[in-house]
């Protein structure tokens, strides 16, 4: 096994958890469908799809809809989320970097906070293109590197393990001169925009509990360390100056960017 096979079964285990979350990341689901502009005659593919929140709220509309992701334990939850709300999304496991569909197959390809923790950004964003119709919109919700998800990912990187050269940072995809730059010869009309999740939260310990519980990686790397308590709680107290930054009127507030473009 390579060390990006091992980096994404690795990713299965570590986002296996993150449903309880989900009421969160769904919020900002209406957002991207509207970004993108989503009506019920199109055929739509919501990659990295997690629980199911875009896809189901893309589905609501009328729209033909179909969810991927890599972690058996979210596309479980998506479809309990499926019957719950008598849609009919068609959910399937798979890599972003390896989608199991025909080219050029589907009118709208979306992303919420997922792709962007693929290894590989070209072959990601290869895949997607791929099964998009010439013509057809791609767009994302991605988290910017200098606000509070983008800094929450590297402060636990920086406590992890070290990743091949090849892993690419997920909060680059929050980079606008980055994602131009890799959207550039492939797509025209690339518009931006921003928005902002609001999240709930009595102080700020309250607020990292919740992540330690559902924000995957960093449950993860909590348990690595509990055999290292000077360096947890370095990793929790940078966390926390994080959320402090952040946190007004017992919420927090997590801004993220919106990309849409149409492919050439």
């Amino acid at each position: 096994m390579n060390n990006l096979e091992e980096i994404k079964n690795n990713a299965k285990k570590v986002w296996s958890g993150f449903a309880p979350l989900e009421n969160l990341t769904g919020t900002a689901a209406p957002r991207l469908i509207k970004f993108a502009n989503i009506n019920k005659k199109q055929k739509i593919l919501d990659v990295a799809c997690g629980t199911g929140v875009v896809a189901l709220t893309a589905a609501s509309t009328g729209a033909n809809v179909y969810g991927s992701d890599l972690t058996p334990e979210l596309l479980e939850r998506a479809e309990e989320n499926n019957k719950l709300f008598k849609l009919n999304v068609k959910f399937t496991e798979a890599d972003v970097e390896k989608l199991p569909y025909k080219d050029s197959d589907f009118d709208v390809v979306l992303s919420q906070f997922g792709h962007m923790f693929a290894p590989n950004p070209d072959k990601a964003l290869s895949e997607m293109l791929r099964v998009l119709k010439p013509g057809g919109t791609i767009a994302f919700s991605t988290w910017p590197p200098e606000l509070f998800m983008g800094q929450f990912f590297q402060i636990i990187s920086k406590y992890n393990l070290p990743l091949s050269a090849d892993f690419s940072p997920p909060h680059l995809w929050g980079n606008v001169d980055i994602v131009t730059k890799r959207l550039e010869n492939k797509v025209y009309d690339i518009k931006f925009d921003r928005d902002k999740i609001i999240s709930p939260g009595l102080s700020i310990f309250h607020l990292l509990g919740m992540f330690e519980k559902g924000a995957g990686p960093l449950s993860k790397l909590v348990e690595r360390l509990y055999s290292e308590p000077t360096k947890l709680e370095l990793l929790r107290t940078e966390i926390l100056n994080t959320i402090s930054q952040y946190f007004e009127n017992n919420s927090l507030r997590q801004d993220y960017l919106l990309t849409k473009g149409t492919k050439k």
